[in-house]
């Protein structure tokens, strides 16, 4: 899905209810190049993010990012709202920051504490949301939304917040990985020495670069298998494989699946 407001093309903020969100939803998977960010203030449900089932309960918030699978998998008394926006629509550096960082908790609990703050933030942006149109509306939702997602205290790694290194190993990762399958180009890349550069990643995920390099392209074949319901071949060509057998032969040997059989279990979902 591609971002595109229900009101005017210039607005980068956009809400919807539950009850609207139930209307829309076709029961299928969801892949979108915007934010989706729910606050829910009642009800029990579930929402599937990237083939991880997260429950929706009193004071949850989900948080899907550009390019995640996702599915509402029960949401049928489920109230509450969603909050729809494009990466660069927060104005404050930390907000812009955090929101351009995929360390991030994909569902948590607002601490009762915290909620009156939330439910503040939340409803003066749906107020101005449902302002009449004009320049200043358009910036005060940016602002709102800033003010929501600060509130909102979304949980984040510190291991990997201070570590320089490990992020830009990330991010070159994220730009480079259909192309680039091996710890190696991102050492010389990036001007670190291998072992320097293993033991960043190794410090901030548990995981080798090695495998945080394939955990990524297997998220990607996942997506792109489940949602955009790609053959082997079509993903091979997608993430830089040689061919069709190669790549099943490597996605076997990291979910113990062939691609056609994974696919075949995530059918329909």
């Amino acid at each position: 899905m591609t971002y595109e407001p229900l009101g005017h093309g210039a607005d980068a903020v956009e809400t919807l209810t539950f009850g609207r969100l139930r209307e829309l939803n076709d029961g299928g998977t969801q892949r979108a190049d915007f934010h989706v960010l729910a606050v829910v203030d009642a009800g029990h449900g579930s929402v599937t993010v990237d083939f991880a089932a997260h429950p929706l309960r009193q004071r949850t918030v989900v948080w899907v990012p550009p390019g995640a699978v996702h599915r509402w998998d029960d949401i049928a008394d489920v109230t509450g709202h969603v909050v729809l926006f494009v990466t660069t629509a927060p104005v404050t550096r930390a907000t812009r920051e955090f929101v351009a960082s995929p360390d991030r908790a994909a569902q948590w609990r607002v601490p009762d504490a915290d909620w009156p703050f939330v439910d503040a933030a939340r409803n003066h942006l749906l107020l101005e949301v449902s302002a009449a149109p004009g320049d200043p509306s358009l910036e005060l939702r940016e602002i709102l939304l800033s003010a929501l997602i600060a509130r909102l205290r979304p949980p984040q790694g510190q291991e990997v917040a201070v570590n320089p290194t490990f992020r830009r190993f990330r991010s070159s990762v994220e730009t480079n990985f259909r192309e680039h399958h091996d710890a190696g180009y991102y050492a010389r890349t990036l001007g670190y020495a291998p072992r320097t550069l293993s033991r960043a990643v190794q410090h901030a995920t548990g995981r080798t670069a090695k495998a945080f390099i394939v955990e990524r392209i297997v998220l990607e074949a996942k997506r792109l298998l489940a949602h955009d319901r790609l053959t082997a071949a079509s993903c091979a060509a997608r993430l830089g494989f040689p061919d069709a057998s190669n790549f099943s032969v490597f996605f076997k040997q990291a979910t113990g699946m062939r691609p056609g059989a994974w696919q075949a279990t995530v059918s329909g979902t």
